[in-house]
């Protein structure tokens, strides 16, 4: 398994870790910045890859704002097929009387009726939030190769804060995972929703 996990590390103010630098490296990056104030590191410059990963949990978020809206848990997923959103959605529990319709398993769901297999090659899952142990196992059997997701569920994530079902050693399918994009917007998105309700 291999679990990128993000945001990086904290950076200096010129966006350089100074912490991974040897100390006459890093003197001399700390002289070099204050004659040049735009030095070689200044700026993060995003991958392809990444900035994908960030327009892709933007079109997750949106899900789960609709499914606040709706009064559902405000968590939303998109399921992407070679570089195109296949499918949709935000919790739908509540609407559907239905304890298994999380966002995740909507959307596979959703999808293996599209491509008319339930085995989902070439897919990234996005999600707003770790999955819980329900939804992991639905990816595993899935066969999603790819997951990303924004925030980590410290009461319930089958990831890696509560369980580690996507890269348990007896299974046959692990899953590359990336975790922590926009996970600040992931986390506020669920604590203004349940404070309302308190």
């Amino acid at each position: 398994m291999r679990l990128v996990c993000f945001p990086p590390p904290q950076l200096s103010s010129n966006g350089f870790s100074l912490l991974s630098l040897s100390s006459p490296f890093r003197s001399a990056f700390s002289v070099a910045s204050v004659l040049d104030p735009f030095p070689l590191f200044s700026r993060v410059i995003l991958s392809q890859a990444m900035e994908a990963d960030i327009q892709f949990m933007q079109e997750a978020l949106a899900e789960a704002r609709a499914a606040a809206t709706a009064g559902e848990v405000p968590i939303g997923a998109v399921l992407i097929h070679k570089g195109k959103i296949l499918s949709r959605s935000g919790n739908r529990t509540i609407r559907d009387n239905d304890p298994t319709a999380h966002s995740e398993m909507v959307v596979l769901r959703e999808a293996a009726r599209h491509l008319g297999n339930y085995r989902l090659a070439d897919t990234t899952l996005y999600v707003t939030i770790e999955p819980c142990s329900m939804c992991a196992g639905a990816i595993i059997q899935a066969r999603v190769p790819r997951l990303v997701y924004g925030a980590d569920d410290p009461k319930g994530g089958a990831v890696r804060s509560c369980f580690e079902i996507l890269s348990h050693p007896c299974l046959n399918h692990h899953v590359e995972i990336t975790a922590g994009i926009l996970a600040a917007d992931c986390t506020s998105i669920l604590q203004s929703f349940f404070a309302e309700r308190r």
